[in-house]
């Protein structure tokens, strides 16, 4: 899919960029109701056309070895009945999630009678640029519109007619309910110099989310003229505890590493204390190594399992995004915290541990979005916190942190309701 030859890309960008500013302010006007009923409306309709959008992926498929895909990649491209249920599935879910906008954070009255009310409110336009998964486009819209923004979409070319079937259908269902349709829009254009048009765009786009490779989200970071949502990569640690119940440590090491391998909130790095480091690491070692894990440890590590390969700094630092694990043994609790501190790309950490004192301070000084205490890193999700769909998990401390659901995509403003009063 392109553009028309004959019109310019800027002025497509500038254009598309202008239509969804209008739709953010007639979206203002868009009650919950409406909201959650084009939600539902649009889940029947992707059910009834699920022939229809079946054949577009089917183009994707066809042209994905030209793209240089994996088999893995191709597979969460792909597009049945089950995952189009899925996708509606997921969209009834966020309509019954509760509208964030226009509700009252904070109050307070004054003495001079001032009622200074903290409300919470969309913030604008969003710019996605996001990976191939088709489901990824219906969720996106959903979360963008429910919170009350509107949504410039840039999805991988990989997926590029799988999601224009499923925006068609978002699109037509959103008329019924006085929602512009302008309020989702895909970027018809598969050119990689549209990204930095809009990126320019901060007077009409007021925040870019990227969601893909490291490479891509450092283009936005470096170029966009407006804020960004962002992480970069997930390297997350499970920390076993000198207080360990090592049962538990094995059970929620494995979840971490193993549930699945190519996720940010896989677990990448395993940190012993050493006082258990002789009785846990031999258990664990085997245990990891029968799934096909690929072990990187330091001396001490490789000493206790055979197996175990040199880690270097790299080793510790790295989102392996596979079955590969770096391990480290540590003296105590403040090297843990140290060496996790040191490395983490600020995702998601996790301490193994009995003992109440360790775990309130490594979740005190531990610099990242979620910590998890007996707990595995794998529950750092919108849907495992309750938050519903996200449209990703932010590493970031300004504007939102963690897993991005609605709320994430609102700020705030003040609304002062007086009777006369004047400042004197």
């Amino acid at each position: 899919m392109s553009i028309l030859e004959n019109q310019d890309l800027a002025q497509y960008c500038l254009e598309t960029a202008l239509r969804a500013k209008e739709a953010s302010a007639a979206l203002a006007l868009v009650s919950g109701a409406q909201k959650n009923g084009w939600l539902r409306e649009s889940a029947k309709q992707l059910r009834a056309a699920e022939k229809a959008i079946i054949a577009a992926n089917a183009i994707d498929l066809a042209a994905a070895p030209e793209y240089g895909l994996t088999a893995a990649e191709i597979d969460r491209l792909k597009l049945d009945s089950k995952r189009i249920e899925g996708i509606a599935t997921g969209l009834e879910e966020i309509a019954m999630l509760a509208d964030p906008i226009g509700s009252v954070i904070d109050s307070t009255v004054r003495p001079n009678g001032l009622d200074i009310q903290k409300v919470r409110v969309p913030l604008g336009v969003v710019f996605f640029i996001y990976e191939s998964r088709p489901n990824v486009t219906a969720d996106a819209a959903a979360i963008c519109v429910k919170s009350g923004n509107a949504v410039i979409l840039r999805g991988g070319k990989e997926a590029a007619h799988s999601s224009r079937a499923i925006v068609e259908v978002m699109q037509e269902t959103a008329l019924d309910f006085d929602i512009p349709s302008s309020a989702v829009q895909l970027v018809n254009t598969t050119d990689r110099a549209a990204v930095g048009h809009f990126l320019k765009l901060n007077q009409y786009i007021d925040v870019a989310i990227p969601r893909g490779g490291e490479g891509l989200i450092r283009r936005v970071a470096d170029e966009a003229t407006m804020p960004v949502i962002k992480h970069f990569n997930g390297n997350c640690h499970v920390y076993v505890d000198r207080d360990a119940d090592l049962d538990m440590a094995m059970s929620i090491t494995v979840n971490s590493k193993c549930h699945r391998y190519g996720v940010c909130n896989a677990a990448e790095s395993l940190v012993v204390h050493q006082d258990v480091a002789d009785q846990f690491l031999p258990a664990i070692g085997a245990a990891l190594i029968e799934r096909g894990v690929e072990i990187r440890g330091d001396a001490t590590t490789q000493s206790l399992i055979l197996k175990a390969k040199t880690a270097t700094d790299e080793d510790f630092a790295a989102e392996y995004l596979g079955p590969i694990i770096s391990v480290k043994v540590v003296e105590s609790l403040d090297a843990a915290i140290r060496h996790i501190n040191l490395y983490s790309s600020k995702h998601t950490e996790s301490i193994v541990t009995r003992n109440l004192a360790a775990a309130r301070e490594f979740a005190s000084r531990i610099d990242s979005s979620a910590v998890m205490v007996n707990a595995s890193t794998r529950f750092n999700d919108g849907g495992e916190f309750g938050l519903g769909a996200e449209i990703g998990i932010s590493t970031d401390k300004f504007h939102a942190r963690g897993p991005c659901g609605l709320e994430a995509l609102t700020c705030y403003k003040y609304v002062v309701y007086g009777d006369g009063q004047i400042r004197s």
